[in-house]
């Protein structure tokens, strides 16, 4: 078994690799934490293991997904009343500002978005479990629209 992931992105290619490592990941509402006195968004996501390649066995990963240095965090096409509605993380993309701040966007499926205003792009992700077989038995797939 592979070591548990510890990463961190400060730049756009940094934040590639992280976009692809939590593309599929799901997460409860309940799941997302906004501290702001902290200037701090995390996540705890259920990751599907892509950096184990198309193996047999289809694994996922409890990761903290971690937005240090957070200023505003807003979301569209997120039902915030319903803390039980399972989320879909597909990517991570950074729009950058003056002097390195920007805005760091967690695109969800259903036309769904979270955007956090940053001071500075620093982003972590930790793996905090074991992994486990995914409940599904299969990697995530996207059907293209005929």
């Amino acid at each position: 078994m592979a070591a548990p992931l510890r990463l961190q992105a400060v730049d756009a290619d940094d934040l590639k690799v992280l976009s692809a490592l939590v593309q599929d990941a799901v997460f409860p509402a309940s799941e997302m934490t906004w501290q702001a006195s902290k200037r701090r968004f995390g996540l705890l996501l259920n990751r599907f293991r892509w950096e184990e390649g198309q193996q047999n066995r289809a694994e996922r990963v409890q990761s903290l997904l971690v937005v240090d240095g957070a200023l505003k965090v807003a979301s569209s096409g997120v039902s915030r009343g319903d803390k039980d509605v399972i989320l879909s993380l597909l990517a991570l993309e950074f729009t950058a500002a003056e002097d390195g701040a920007g805005t760091l966007t967690l695109t969800l499926a259903g036309d769904g978005a979270i955007a956090v205003t940053v001071e500075c792009l620093d982003v972590s992700l930790k793996d905090v479990t074991k992994p486990y077989l995914a409940v599904s038995g299969k990697a995530p797939s996207h059907p293209l629209d005929d």
